[in-house]
């Protein structure tokens, strides 16, 4: 039987059952971190990449904590998309799957889009373990269906994702129903600014593990650069995704407006396309992420915050038919493929304006492969800062005129005349070139 790794931090036989079920042997990089400070008690700030097992890092310290007697709530964790808190309850329902009859532990997803009436009649008795959106939630502790204030622990998962959102406000309430001295554990990308009035508020001296990824993106990922070169976008990643045919690509924009657009676009060329943004209703997108899991689509088009947290397996490409303003973005988009030691591809559809953006991932340690698409087939192209180093035509025609009037070691006759003749050329062609310019 495999080592199991996870056995030094002594966990209670049922959750190293559960790790052993899943096949979890070896923490991972923020696991390792993590675990020791949850099981101390102390607050802390997790920043690590998407993919990196963080649910697992708060979940299982938090498990090991339950005392299964007191049937009151003893956690809280919030999550900004329902598709997220889904996963996060599913996760930690794996392992209470293993707890003894006896001494089980009870965790509740509660998300919008469900019945607030039936969820409050079900609320009789107290989960130990609260899992959810913070809108829900709050609504619940005004409500006075839903008690916190026993709670000692309090996870806020994808934080800036919740700031976007307009979620930390819901979150902000739902902390101040709760003790004085909490144990907050904050998990995000990054911390923006926004973010430090929030955390300095409920947290004193926090502990901040942040994991940085070996290589930026995945090991096994390709990047590709392909210039949109004035040609229709939503065409090219049409061609794009026929010439890949890939297993499950998606495809990203910056805004639900855009998505649609270019979902409208693939549909009225024949393919079936999921759609994943802010704008559909909830029975839409739990339908929509059923039939995405259920392989009913080969294409996504999404937009980040609608995608983020969303856990869809077997991705092969994805496509950015845009940039995102906020680089981090681009790791965020790009992790959703090439997992769990699986290649994957990534192309950018670009044009001239997104230079410094490009320049600032490649600063970050991300390497381009250029393409172009002719006929249906990528084709390689020379690297795109090759034209960076070559002479603008004006200072060729300088260092060609400096050459010329360097004086040879030895004078013909009439040297002069000829040399003054050429400058006189050289000179007219700049001035032809400079008059069309204008």
């Amino acid at each position: 039987m495999k080592e199991n790794k996870f056995n030094r931090f002594k966990f209670q036989p049922f959750i190293n059952e559960a790790l052993q079920d899943m096949g979890f042997f070896e923490p991972t990089e923020i696991q390792d971190q993590m675990i020791p400070l949850v099981l101390k008690g102390e607050s802390a700030i997790g920043q690590s990449q998407t993919g990196t097992g963080k649910t697992m890092a708060y979940a299982l310290p938090i498990l090991e904590a339950i005392k299964p007697d007191r049937k009151e709530v003893q956690a809280v964790i919030t999550a900004p998309t329902r598709e997220l808190a889904t996963q996060i309850y599913q996760q930690i329902v794996k392992v209470t799957e293993f707890c003894d009859p006896d001494h089980a532990i009870m965790a509740k997803l509660f998300i919008g889009g469900t019945d607030k009436q039936r969820t409050i009649d079900k609320l009789k008795v107290q989960p130990q373990i609260v899992v959810g959106t913070p809108g829900r939630i709050y609504d619940l502790v005004q409500e006075q269906a839903l008690f916190v204030h026993t709670a000692a622990v309090l996870v806020v998962d994808e934080a800036d994702m919740m700031l976007d959102m307009g979620f930390i406000e819901d979150v902000d309430r739902v902390a101040a129903r709760m003790p004085e001295h909490l144990q907050m554990l904050v998990f995000s990308a990054t911390i923006p600014e926004k973010l430090k009035p929030f955390l300095k508020k409920y947290m004193e001296n926090p502990k901040t593990i942040h994991i940085e990824p070996k290589q930026k993106t995945a090991g096994l990922l390709e990047h590709y650069l392909l210039p949109s070169r004035h040609r229709n976008k939503k065409e090219l990643v049409h061609d794009a995704l026929i010439a890949y045919n890939p297993y499950l690509a998606i495809v990203f924009t910056n805004t639900k407006k855009m998505a649609e657009e270019v979902a409208d676009y693939l549909n009225e060329k024949g393919l079936k396309v999921g759609r994943v943004h802010g704008d559909l209703s909830p029975r839409e997108r739990k339908k929509m992420m059923k039939q995405i899991q259920d392989l009913e689509f080969q294409y996504i088009v999404a937009t980040d915050l609608a995608s983020r947290g969303i856990d869809i397996e077997g991705v092969s490409h994805v496509i950015n038919y845009e940039l995102p303003s906020d680089l981090d973005f681009y790791v965020h988009r790009v992790g959703r493929t090439a997992r769990a030691g699986s290649t994957g591809t990534a192309l950018t559809i670009y044009d001239l304006s997104d230079e410094d953006a490009l320049n600032r991932l490649e600063k970050m340690g991300i390497v381009f492969q250029n393409i172009d698409l002719k006929n249906g087939e990528f084709v390689e192209l020379e690297d795109r800062n090759r034209r960076k180093t070559r002479k603008k035509p004006e200072e060729q025609e300088d260092h060609i005129i400096k050459a010329i009037t360097k004086k040879p070691k030895q004078v013909k006759p009439g040297y002069k005349k000829k040399q003054q003749a050429e400058i006189e050329k050289i000179k007219k062609r700049q001035r032809r070139l400079n008059a069309r310019k204008k």
